[in-house]
């Protein structure tokens, strides 16, 4: 199989998209990439992204393939575990404390930083509306999150997603105290639950 045929293969495999790192994870050199945009079969779409021109552009998997650092979290994640209605207007991501987010935040990201302790804590993975899989804290990471963040948001999401999250089948009370001990929201998290279950 020649190089140009091993990356049709492995564009087919990855739903259209490809990026230069993973074309050499499976040696196949980037250079059949430039041949690939040359006669029209991927264009660029952000750096180091390249799309077919028959696959949607899903830029919550865009931002992550090029920031791999990224977890979407806080209204984001609200929206992935159906706990408000609000589509989120600017998506709102995570990064460990040090990483350096002006440039995130140029690209019109909401941006919340996170000891790098507790940064993994919680990461499940999710499906866009184009059914591309991206990282996102899991539904006790994400009510933590907006405890946290409460003071910043409309205080009508907080209380749905705590009533939605009261109603789910598969939430895990002992794993949302055990985070809410690790994120400091114990003591806030306590009335809202009493009220609720």
């Amino acid at each position: 199989m020649t190089g140009l045929e091993k990356l049709e293969t492995l564009i087919q495999e990855k739903g259209g998209v490809i990026t230069p790192k993973l074309a050499g994870s499976h040696n196949i050199h980037r250079e059949y990439i430039n041949e690939f945009v040359k006669q029209g079969k991927l264009e660029r779409v952000a750096y180091g992204v390249y799309i077919t021109p028959d696959t949607w552009e899903d830029q919550m998997f865009i931002y992550q393939l090029r920031r791999n650092k990224i977890i979407y979290s806080h209204e984001t994640a609200l929206f992935f575990h159906d706990l408000t209605d609000r589509d989120p207007i600017a998506y709102c991501v995570t990064v460990p404390s040090g990483y350096n987010t002006k440039q995130l935040r140029q690209e019109g990201l909401k941006v919340h930083t996170v000891k790098k302790e507790l940064f993994e804590l919680g990461v499940c993975t999710k499906h866009t509306i184009f059914g591309n899989s991206v990282k996102t804290y899991d539904l006790e990471r994400t009510i933590c999150d907006t405890l946290r963040n409460r003071n910043n948001q409309d205080v009508a999401i907080v209380s749905d997603a705590l009533q939605r999250y009261s109603q789910r089948k598969d939430k895990n009370l002992h794993r949302l105290m055990k985070y809410a001990k690790y994120f400091r929201v114990l003591k806030v998290l306590k009335p809202y639950l009493q009220v609720l279950i």
